[in-house]
């Protein structure tokens, strides 16, 4: 079983950058995708963007496409999301999960998952 812990959420004003972070323990790291999800108060749960056991597989969800990237590093059982112009609707809580299932940014396809990190970004 792995476990996961994200971190780097902070304020950071519109139009700024942020680097999320998830590390893993237990498990081989390399055979999960690892997925990122955001939860703003009052609303559902989102899939912001997920990557395979390679770097080659990763999906964003439209809002991000551009702004966003993610990355992996096997070697430190880490995943990173670079966050650049962020803007007031990217405020929410982080969450990075781990699944053996397809690549994808359904929730139901990850098995474990991480506390979240807050992200506020003020305009």
């Amino acid at each position: 079983e792995v476990q996961l812990q994200a971190c780097g959420g902070g304020l950071v004003q519109e139009g700024g950058s942020l680097r999320l972070s998830c590390a893993a323990s237990g498990g081989t790291f390399d055979e999960y995708s690892i997925g990122w999800f955001r939860q703003a108060p009052g609303k559902e749960r989102e899939g912001v963007s997920c990557i395979g056991v390679t770097e080659g597989g990763s999906q964003y969800v439209d809002s991000v496409k551009g702004r966003f990237t993610i990355s992996r590093d096997n070697t430190n059982n880490s995943v990173y999301l670079q966050m650049n112009d962020v803007k007031p609707e990217d405020t929410a809580a982080y969450f990075c999960a781990a699944s053996r299932s397809a690549l994808g940014t359904n929730s139901g396809l990850y098995d474990y998952w991480g506390q979240g990190t807050q992200v506020t970004v003020s305009s």
